[in-house]
């Protein structure tokens, strides 16, 4: 017996049909225990359309032009600035000081794969722009990408408020003085920061990048993928990541299963295997 459909229950087919299009549009791999997530992100979308129901919005969505929204609702931005300091103890530490030794005299080239709202990339910009101050020759460039039309915006603006500044400003008191300024009830990044990131729409499972990093941080994405994703996904990281270059990967990440040429350096950090 097929369910009604109505903005209180998404079950049966119209939660199968809508766990499709979630991994059709964002390649984010759900079951049914989503159910109750995916009914309160879309329900408030399905009333300001003025929509009959979940299948009514299924429709909609296949119609093309509701699919930048439909990406924004079910992706999860979950992000901060400068998080797991064990990563950026790594960068600040190791990484940049040997870079700067072997390849100073180009350009380091950075690609924050999945921005979501900005922090991540911000936070990469930061750790740069602190050390070029102690080393004025040291240059470098971020892009930034992501899937969500929404985080991207939020990521442009450069203006965070909350539990994200907070513990920003709890956590790192000089870099936060440095770097963030009071913008009426937001903090805004400063323009000395803001300046070295290029946001752009980017689908991993998709596209290929056209250029080659030093370095490409791809955290906490690939638990959202099945292992064949997670495979397409970082076969495109590897060929975007330059020889000497390194992969961080987020906490719940794992490549054990996975046929994929990087063998770990550091704790969430990886290299090419076949350099």
């Amino acid at each position: 017996m097929m369910e009604r459909d109505s903005l209180q229950d998404l079950a049966g087919d119209s939660l199968a049909a809508m766990i499709s299009l979630v991994k059709e549009h964002t390649g984010i791999a759900m079951d049914e225990r989503k159910g109750v997530l995916l009914q309160g992100r879309l329900r408030p979308r399905i009333r300001a359309l003025g929509l009959a129901g979940y299948r009514a919005y299924i429709d909609h969505v296949k119609k093309g032009a509701e699919v930048p929204a439909f990406i924004s609702l079910v992706t999860t931005n979950d992000t901060a600035f400068f998080r797991t300091p064990v990563v950026w103890d790594y960068l600040a530490g190791d990484f940049l000081p040997a870079w700067l030794r072997d390849q100073g005299s180009q350009t380091l080239r950075i690609w924050s794969a999945a921005a979501a709202t900005g922090e991540e990339a911000y936070s990469l910009a930061m750790l740069c722009v602190d050390f070029q101050q102690a080393n004025p020759a040291f240059r470098f460039r971020i892009d930034a990408t992501d899937i969500s039309p929404d985080a991207l915006a939020v990521a442009q603006a450069a203006r965070y408020q909350g539990r994200s500044v907070q513990r920003f400003e709890s956590d790192r008191p000089a870099q936060f003085a440095r770097h963030m300024v009071a913008d009426e009830s937001s903090w805004a990044v400063r323009p000395d920061v803001t300046r070295h990131v290029r946001f752009a729409s980017h689908h991993l499972l998709r596209e290929r990048s056209r250029s080659t990093y030093d370095l490409i941080l791809l955290r906490n994405v690939l638990m959202y993928f099945t292992d064949d994703d997670q495979l397409r996904a970082l076969t495109g990281v590897s060929a975007a990541l330059a020889p000497h270059g390194r992969l961080v990967l987020g906490e719940q990440d794992s490549l054990t299963r996975l046929a994929v040429p990087f063998r770990l350096v550091k704790p969430h950090v990886y290299e090419l295997s076949g350099k």
